[in-house]
């Protein structure tokens, strides 16, 4: 009983926070689905705050060109397209956006990178309490905003952001300890889908697929990983 009651409680907070009665929630028989998008490479060398350095490598354009390219292949109609305000996001969702040139980007700083706690005893160090509490902070806010129940009718939406954003989603939407987030590694421009039923109850349909990806085109992360990387050199970011 008292998990229902907490169930009620966390369903309604989520109508509350997109603005909705009872009554709009009960009436609503759509399915929003949310395609979560990984940035592509970027420069990590650059020192300028990621809001206006940080750029796409040749290398992510590439990878933001794929995944583009792959969601223009589904067989729905997109939205809306999101990203957060760190540029690496920005500029993914900007190439992704050539594929839809009828939808608008929006831009949110609610999803830009931050680290949330973790199990990890080694990030936690090099975190402060007052940072990663106000990650905590962030990250609850936008789950709401993102992850509502569709009014009327089925929605979907292309959401680009961060690898720790999009693991924090992932534990939040099967209701899982949030602090298991690292457990989960995400490749660049991967896809993640998220469906959210008109109850308010979500179902992860895939994690990180980067299918789409040839292994030439795959970031590098560690050693014996891809060879040497094949990027078209006529590939240039505005």
């Amino acid at each position: 009983m008292r998990r229902a009651v907490v169930a009620a409680a966390v369903l309604g907070s989520v109508f509350a926070s997109a603005g909705w009665t009872a009554d709009q929630a009960k009436k609503s028989d759509g399915v929003r689905t949310v395609y979560l998008i990984r940035h592509g490479e970027y420069d990590s060398d650059d020192e300028n705050d990621p809001t206006v350095g940080k750029a796409l490598v040749p290398l992510g354009v590439a990878q933001a060109r794929l995944v583009g390219a792959r969601l223009r292949g589904m067989p729905v109609t997109f939205t809306s397209l999101h990203s957060s305000t760190m540029t690496r996001a920005r500029q993914t969702a900007a190439v992704i956006g050539q594929e839809f040139p009828e939808l608008q980007l929006q831009s949110s700083a609610l999803i830009s990178e931050c680290t949330p706690p973790t199990r990890r005893k080694d990030i936690m160090e090099g975190e402060t309490p007052e940072d990663l509490a106000a990650c905590t902070r962030q990250l609850e806010e936008a789950f709401p905003v993102y992850f509502a129940p569709s009014p009327e009718a089925d929605k979907h939406d292309i959401v680009v952001c961060h690898g720790n954003v999009i693991r924090y989603f992932v534990t939040r939407a099967l209701g899982v300890d949030t602090e298991a987030w690292l457990g989960m590694s995400i490749a660049n421009c991967s896809l993640t889908v998220i469906t959210v039923d008109a109850d308010g109850s979500m179902k992860v349909l895939s994690y990180s697929d980067s299918g789409h990806v040839p292994p030439n085109l795959t970031t590098r992360t560690a050693p014996g990983g891809p060879g040497d990387l094949i990027v078209p050199g006529s590939v240039q970011m505005q």
